[in-house]
């Protein structure tokens, strides 16, 4: 058995097993008899999990404590907080609330704003009652109607530079939206995004997709850590080529230790042929986000992050992978995140608890697209550092 392999595993049984002492503990929460989904433990069984003050202390079958601090999970999924690396949830202060109740514990602002007009992001992330950060817009007014970088003169490196030496605590990357239209200049904007985000060490996001440049180009701008979103996008400038087959470039970036994201979205972003390509070439998100505001339960295609999550699991893969998608590999992206993901003994006791129906649910690509699956993740409970949170 390989190292990784046996700590992991060595772990799992840690947590599962420990001395009879740990049934006698008091809990200040339990999360009872759920099917509990983590991969960070390669755990998948049924149990209870323990809460004491803000962290878990205990996952195990029969545990004892407070009868009245309580949640049922018999029938449902548990697993670690759902992690959100491409939101705009700061546009308004109701999204983290929002995000908040569907499961998310931790999100990401992905370029709402620029140099310009961060501040005001900045402020909704620190009040967000979960953790939240910001991905600068190296456009420095942000997403504009008229073209991020559409003027060249926008995608201002020293402004970028000015405004996250004065937020370094909540800018956690730098964000490109390579969209012909929204700039017709990408390989310029690129790199000046990803001089920017170098010059703190920050990773750049692009968000690909019909841009002007092929994804071979945008790619090779990209270092070890930066992000490819809206990897789902069709032509022109996929991924992929018109045989469906997945560029070399985009397999030597992933090589290279590039994520690559799902950003749902609403407009652009996935078309059901594009994805059915992707994922037959085996070519799986790293990471799966929304692309989602305040505004989202609206919008047929994207509703909330779990309905994000039944289209993978009923297109492509199984349900470990899709929680590993939506919890273990988000944290591995940004430092912020990285005591997330898990239900280790001792990491924060942040939790989605999760309904996994089965029935005929329809599915929406960007395009109206719609599909037909026979399972659908719904919100039950959210759990943010210990205390159950309501249901927004």
């Amino acid at each position: 058995m390989k190292r990784r392999h046996f700590i992991q595993a060595t772990a799992s049984a840690a947590v599962l097993f420990r001395p009879t002492r740990l049934f006698a503990q008091s809990y200040d929460l339990v999360v009872r008899g759920g099917r509990v989904i983590d991969p960070s433990l390669n755990l998948d069984t049924i149990a209870d999990v323990g809460v004491v003050g803000d962290r878990i202390a205990a996952v195990a079958t029969n545990l004892g404590g407070n009868r009245n601090a309580e949640i049922d999970a018999r029938g449902r999924i548990v697993m670690p907080g759902l992690l959100d690396i491409h939101a705009h949830y700061a546009q308004d202060s109701e999204g983290p609330h929002i995000c908040l109740s569907d499961g998310v514990t931790g999100w990401v602002d992905a370029g709402s704003a620029g140099a310009d007009n961060v501040d005001e992001i900045v402020a909704v992330a620190r009040s967000a009652p979960q953790p939240a950060r910001i991905l600068l817009n190296i456009g420095r007014r942000g997403v504009i109607p008229e073209g991020d970088t559409a003027d060249l003169s926008l995608a201002n490196v020293e402004a970028a530079k000015a405004a996250i030496a004065r937020n370094l605590d909540y800018v956690v990357g730098v964000k490109a939206r390579m969209t012909a239209g929204v700039t017709a200049n990408d390989i310029t904007v690129i790199r000046r995004a990803q001089e920017v985000a170098s010059y703190f060490n920050l990773p750049l996001m692009i968000h690909m997709g019909q841009s002007v440049s092929p994804m071979a180009d945008l790619v090779a701008e990209l270092k070890s850590g930066d992000v490819v979103t809206h990897m789902y996008a069709p032509p022109p400038s996929a991924i992929i080529d018109d045989s469906g087959i997945i560029f070399p470039e985009i397999l030597e970036a992933r090589r290279r230790g590039i994520f690559f994201d799902v950003a749902n979205g609403r407009i652009d972003h996935l078309r059901w042929n594009t994805f059915d390509a992707i994922m037959a070439a085996g070519f799986w998100p790293d990471t799966i986000s929304t692309d989602g505001f305040s505004t989202s339960r609206s919008a047929p295609g994207v509703q909330d992050y779990p309905n994000i999550m039944s289209k993978f699991l009923n297109f492509g893969m199984p349900l470990s992978a899709v929680v590993a998608s939506s919890t273990l590999n988000p944290a591995r992206v940004f430092p912020f995140l990285r005591n997330k993901g898990t239900l280790n003994v001792g990491a924060p006791a942040d939790i989605a608890i999760l309904d996994l129906r089965q029935g005929n649910f329809n599915f929406l690509d960007n395009y109206e697209n719609v599909r037909a699956g026979t399972q659908r993740l719904f919100p039950f409970e959210t759990v943010l550092a210990g205390r159950r949170v309501p249901r927004a």
